[in-house]
């Protein structure tokens, strides 16, 4: 089990001394994006006041303006989300080092997301975006994790709009002794036959037939479903404390819809939460909140790999 990192000691350290010195600079930013916006709100008025009295059709002096004050507000923004991102970035890289791993905020698709994908554990989706990639060593077990942001349009024309599909983190974790086969837990009902006539009894994915599993604790069959095609190697993988582990982690992480995938001798756990690791802050006076919450997911994080380590039952 990894130590977890002292919050007190962060911030009285270099975290700390480094956060010192961003309150103006985040100050400053908070400043000129307010600046910025009354210069955009003035701009915006005086536009529409010409366009008022110009020639043209109100669908396009509605586009006219409604066009530059978007474009206007992202820039207005931008000096207060660069200086927030600059915080995050730098009290991410502190806990990380603290725990001996790396963190970077922006990241390609790892290839865990590839297999999560492959495996159908994500919706359909039209675009993706992806950042917070923590990679290393976490309790003796190769680990990473990044967060990604999948998104499908809907509609048309007008009534076109993105509608988030996924966002949360994919974490893989090896091992400590290989998994030979492959076996996917998700959850009920994700896998329906024709007609909606109960669930599929096998399932073909990335080239492998899994064959549908019965769960070893009957407490759990409404929830998770278990796929594979090694039936002795799941009931000794998919067991009732590594399940509960599995919504602890989802617990700590405020999400819903954890699911899990033993292929290759790592674990990729999915999880849907939402946007995380957002320990940047304008304000000042939550960063010590933001250090401790971040902390705390990956302890939780420690457990799960730590379990993968137990004896043989």
């Amino acid at each position: 089990m990894i130590e977890k990192p002292d919050v007190d000691a962060l911030m009285a350290g270099e975290l700390g001394q480094w956060l010192e010195t961003q309150v103006s600079v985040r100050e400053e930013a908070r400043l000129k994006t307010k600046r910025r916006f009354i210069w955009l709100a003035v701009g915006v008025a005086g536009l529409f006041a010409v366009l008022t009295i110009a020639p043209v059709s109100d669908q396009l002096r509605l586009f006219l303006t409604f066009a530059p004050a978007m474009f206007g507000a992202v820039w207005a923004w931008h000096p207060r989300g660069e200086a927030i991102k600059a915080t995050k970035t730098g009290i991410n890289e502190a806990i990380a080092r603290a725990l001996g791993i790396e963190y970077a905020h922006d990241c390609d698709p790892s290839v865990s997301f590839v297999r999560a994908r492959d495996h159908k554990m994500f919706g359909s989706y039209s675009r993706s975006s992806f950042e917070d990639l923590w990679h290393g060593d976490l309790g003796g077990l190769p680990f990473s994790l990044h967060e990604a942001h999948l998104q499908r349009k809907e509609g048309s024309g007008k009534n076109s709009r993105w509608v988030t599909v996924f966002r949360g983190p994919i974490i893989t974790i090896a091992g400590a002794r290989p998994f030979h086969g492959v076996t996917l837990l998700d959850r009920s009902g994700r896998h329906r036959k024709m007609l909606w006539f109960g669930e599929k009894e096998t399932l073909e994915l990335d080239g492998v037939e899994l064959a549908r599993a019965d769960m070893v604790h009957p407490d759990f069959e409404d929830a998770f479903t278990v796929y594979t095609n090694d039936q002795v190697e799941a009931r000794w993988l998919v067991h009732p404390t590594y399940i509960e582990k599995l919504i602890a982690l989802e617990d700590a992480f405020n999400g819903r819809d954890v699911r899990a995938l033993f292929k290759d001798g790592e674990l990729t756990i999915v999880l849907s939460s939402g946007n995380m690791f957002e320990s940047g802050s304008i304000d000042a006076t939550r960063d010590r909140a933001n250090v401790e919450r971040c902390i705390d997911q990956f302890m939780a994080m420690a457990e799960l790999a730590a379990s993968l380590n137990e004896a043989p039952r």
